[in-house]
């Protein structure tokens, strides 16, 4: 089952990513520690996350995660 979009964006908020509002129902989430690769999230809260935005907020979070590590 797919994950809600709410609980894509409490694992960014969890993580310490910056929530900043877009146009309509996007959001643009950045991290200082890697600046160059914000998430850009579209859709309610209640709706159910796309395969590909679960995929980058992963992919984003694993990096993130090693960039703790390594300092």
């Amino acid at each position: 089952m797919p994950k809600k979009i709410r609980q894509l964006k409490s694992m960014l908020t969890k993580a310490g990513f910056v929530y900043r509002p877009a146009k309509g129902s996007h959001s643009f989430w950045t991290h200082p520690l890697i600046p160059d690769e914000p998430v850009t999230i579209a859709g309610s809260d209640g709706d159910d996350a796309p395969k590909y935005l679960e995929k980058q907020v992963n992919n984003v979070l694993q990096k993130l995660e090693k960039l703790q590590e390594e300092s």
